[in-house]
């Protein structure tokens, strides 16, 4: 579990697919004995004490480290979690939001996030001035527009972020500078992707209110 508050921004220094039969879980593998995952490598120097198989967010996505090399981690990414976010439009050199899962202790500064990408957002536009910094983001898959709250939280690319209006099928988040500094949406251009996680509060109720009407 994560809270949204991004630690370190970071680029890509490798992403590799692997074509070979693994030594894993068959689920990882098609008809066609081809490997279904791909491995994306960060220096992530400024993480001490990290192991095999600690989670990490990227761009709000729950990864388990892999691999270690010196400060060089590498996340296994399945097929599944390729085709429901943006990792499917990444490459080497791109930049993503880093984050450690919470520990027990810990201050919530943001709001609980899963790491599970509910689908892939679309920048609508970007306001930049003096007054105020705006980002529209169109939601993608609209069967999840009814969860998104006005004042309620969202994650942008694991960015925990306020809804400050829905807009039809938009959202309108306001970013302050220390966001607009330390995260991907800093570097984000109209048209740009990412990865979009509703509140797991909203998910929860919506869950309850539907098995309530069918007990009915």
């Amino acid at each position: 579990m994560f809270t949204g508050i991004i630690q370190d921004l970071v680029k890509i220094n490798k992403i590799k697919k692997i074509n070979q039969m693994p030594v894993i879980k068959k689920i990882d593998v098609d008809s066609n004995n081809n490997v279904l995952y791909t491995e994306i490598t960060l220096n992530l120097k400024k993480f001490k004490n990290l192991k095999i198989g600690n989670s990490i967010a990227i761009n709000g996505v729950c990864l388990t480290i892999a691999k270690i090399d010196k400060n060089q981690i590498t996340f296994q990414i399945v097929n599944e979690t390729i085709q429901k976010s943006c990792f499917s439009y990444m490459k080497k050199g791109d930049k993503v939001n880093v984050e450690r899962s919470l520990k027990v202790g810990d201050r919530l500064e943001g709001h609980f996030i899963l790491g599970h990408v509910d689908c892939i957002g679309k920048i609508n536009s970007i306001e930049k001035n003096k007054t105020s910094n705006n980002v529209l983001i169109e939601i993608t898959d609209k069967s999840i527009l009814h969860l998104i709250a006005q004042k309620g939280s969202i994650a942008i690319d694991g960015i925990s972020l306020t809804v400050v209006e829905i807009v039809e099928d938009k959202v309108k988040i306001a970013l302050i500078p220390h966001t607009i500094e330390n995260t991907t949406l800093g570097i984000k251009n109209k048209g740009d992707l990412v990865n979009v996680e509703i509140d797991i509060l909203s998910r929860y109720i919506s869950r309850i209110y539907q098995d309530f009407g069918n007990n009915k």
